[in-house]
């Protein structure tokens, strides 16, 4: 059984930095593409992040110049760095991983994390 654990979130002001982290464990064969969401209240989870195994990024204009994804395959781990923080980055911060396991390598899942708040007062 693969399980995403996340951590970091918090309540900060603006213009403050904070870095998430999110760890996959279990029967691992190996981690594909990974990536952060965010959902703020009455808005649909959206895409701020992505990572590819061999390191290519993507993110959302909104972010772009303030959030660094990351990753450590050898901890199968990903980083969210996030700095100069505003207000409506405010939201539950979900990390998603595929990943395939030791019982079937030649298949990729999805697997998300618990969510963790993020909370950014002006």
């Amino acid at each position: 059984q693969v399980q995403l654990v996340e951590s970091g979130g918090g309540l900060l002001q603006a213009g403050g930095s904070l870095r998430l982290s999110c760890t996959a464990s279990g029967s691992i064969f190996s981690a594909d593409a990974m990536a952060w969401y965010r959902q703020a209240p009455g808005n649909q989870r959206e895409l701020v992040a992505s990572i590819i195994s061999r390191g290519r990024t993507n993110y959302a204009d909104s972010v772009k110049g303030r959030f660094t994804i990351s990753r450590d395959n050898t901890k199968n781990t990903q980083y969210l760095q996030m700095n100069s923080l505003k207000p409506e980055d405010t939201a539950v911060y979900y990390c998603k991983a595929n990943i395939r396991d030791d019982s079937r390598p030649n298949v990729v899942r999805e697997y998300w994390g618990q969510g963790t708040q993020v909370t950014v007062s002006s």
